[in-house]
């Protein structure tokens, strides 16, 4: 599959199949990660690779912060087609996925270091992501949990010197999740040509 063709497939998977990702997996789809570009070539990522118990605990932590989240819950159209009790469900098991990959990146009190480690970390992110469906495994970029940063960080023993910046269960997907619609298609409002 080309590089087009895996932006394009790539979708928010909440639904998994039990099945195992293999090692060897993961670890091309984290080679990808490890490629992505950083500030002054830094490559200050870390990546968890959760299976397990775990992910019963992360997940208790997302469950709470998601039933509390969507007590006014809208059903708007660029949530798919997701009720509150799958969205709920989602939450509490991180969609049965098999693994949970966390990314970490150097925490920093200096603002255009911070600011360069979330980008940085976010392109290994999104590398991962691209690399995942590639390889016809489903992924979905989570920043939800991180409304409870003290229990993640507890759960998985994450020190003060790191940053969280993204979580996404890995697996392979049970069934084709719809296409989400676009905004601004044709981009006419997204382009700005300056000359």
């Amino acid at each position: 599959m080309d590089v087009f063709e895996a932006i394009h497939r790539r979708r928010a998977v909440r639904r998994y199949s039990p099945d195992r990702v293999g090692r060897e997996d993961i670890h091309t789809i984290l080679d990808a990660a490890n490629w992505a570009p950083s500030a002054m070539n830094r490559q200050q990522w870390e990546f968890l690779v959760v299976t397990g118990t775990k992910i019963r605990e992360m997940g208790a932590s997302y469950r709470a912060i998601i039933e509390e989240y969507t007590k006014n819950w809208d059903p708007s159209p660029l949530r798919g087609s997701l009720s509150r009790e799958e969205f709920i469900r989602f939450a509490g098991s991180y969609g049965g996925a098999p693994a949970v990959i966390v990314v970490l990146t150097d925490a920093s009190d200096n603002p255009d270091l911070y600011k360069a480690n979330l980008e940085s970390a976010s392109a290994a992110m999104e590398n991962l992501l691209l690399a995942a469906t590639a390889l016809g495994l489903g992924t979905c970029w989570m920043t939800g949990p991180l409304r409870d940063e003290k229990a993640l960080r507890e759960i998985l023993t994450i020190p003060d010197d790191r940053e969280i910046v993204a979580v996404t269960p890995l697996g392979y997907p049970e069934g084709t999740p719809n296409d989400q619609p676009r905004l601004d298609q044709g981009m006419e409002r997204k382009i700005r040509w300056v000359e």
